[in-house]
């Protein structure tokens, strides 16, 4: 696989992996262009996931690994985002988006929008960009990168496409199944569909009906409607329609650069920078079970704030791109 996602620990595992093994290459590497490629990290998709994996990167070079190799600088190593739509965090209001942007771009990170990648393999990928002004078209070009994370969405598992052949169901082009307003297969009240195996729409009274946003918080209120319903069922009561409650958007970028869009009962409230940091550091320290998990998390974040080192180096599998003069023998 030439670019992995970021969906479970063993993924984040096989990140961290590529990511230091590049670097560690690179120290061997004494071809200028193999280098360059080595020390290329490209992260494909500008939504939180793209958008905080690219800060983290720049990150990690600019300060975590500073002054740990004798023949590279980890400082001039390269972080591309790539976006195909023409704005980062498009959940996001404009302004949000641009001002996401502009923290990108401190940190260091080159972000390339309307750049649709059509194709990966082991040297780099093939990145398209849109058509110019003027009818100009659209423009191809190859980036050399040994270290890229696809953070643009993925297909839905397969059981989904198994339950749509099973039931006649219908599936999107990403496999997610299309649900009834309460979250059943429509046909088959006896089976409910949630997360982000599921097209879900939220229905408030009075509003037209919304797509449900595939994260965590969606998946979780889904879970739980979903539930009501079928007990609603064995009592022999009438379901009700899933009405989603939006908590607001979130994403990190990189140390004290966030940004914030906050339903309130007033209006939206839209935080970047610092003080957005703060609100998502805070958030999600709230969010975890228990109070010695709290503390915890606290006490590593703020060693790794105030200290700016990663512990966590330890490479378990070495398989991958070979050193100059290792041998490809096992």
């Amino acid at each position: 696989m030439h670019a992995p996602g970021l969906k479970t620990l063993a993924d984040a595992f096989e990140i961290r992996r590529r990511m230091l093994l590049a670097y560690e290459l690179a120290e061997l590497e004494r071809d200028a262009e193999r280098r360059r490629a080595l020390l290329t990290f490209v992260v494909v998709g500008g939504g939180p996931t793209g958008v905080e994996m690219a800060g983290t990167m720049a990150e990690i070079a600019r300060h975590t690994l500073k002054g740990e190799f004798r023949h590279i600088d980890p400082a001039e190593s390269s972080v591309v985002l790539l976006e195909g739509a023409a704005r980062v965090l498009q959940a996001m209001p404009e302004r949000l988006s641009a001002r996401a942007l502009a923290q990108l771009d401190r940190l260091g990170v080159q972000v390339r929008l309307n750049a649709r990648v059509i194709r990966i393999d082991a040297e780099g990928l093939m990145v398209e960009s849109a058509p110019g002004a003027g009818g100009a078209s659209a423009e191809s070009y190859v980036l050399n990168s040994k270290c890229i994370v696809w953070a643009a969405g993925v297909a839905a598992s397969p059981l989904g496409r198994l339950l749509a052949q099973a039931t006649g169901a219908e599936c999107d082009r990403a496999g997610r199944i299309q649900v009834a307003p309460d979250l059943s297969l429509p046909g088959h009240p006896e089976i409910s569909v949630v997360g982000d195996l599921a097209v879900a729409f939220s229905h408030v009274p009075g509003q037209a009906p919304r797509l449900v946003p595939g994260v965590s918080p969606g998946a979780k209120q889904g879970g739980r409607a979903a539930a009501a319903n079928v007990l609603a069922r064995i009592a022999g009561r009438p379901t009700q329609p899933f009405r989603y409650r939006d908590w607001g958007n979130l994403a990190t970028i990189g140390r004290n650069a966030a940004v914030v869009d906050l339903p309130t009962p007033v209006g939206h409230v839209h935080l970047s920078g610092y003080f957005a940091w703060l609100f998502w550091l805070f958030v999600h320290i709230y969010f975890l079970i228990g109070f010695r998990s709290r503390l915890m998390v606290l006490m590593d974040w703020a060693s790794a704030y105030w200290t700016f080192r990663r512990p966590a180096r330890v490479v378990a599998d070495m398989k991958g791109p070979r050193g100059p003069g290792e041998s490809t023998s096992e």
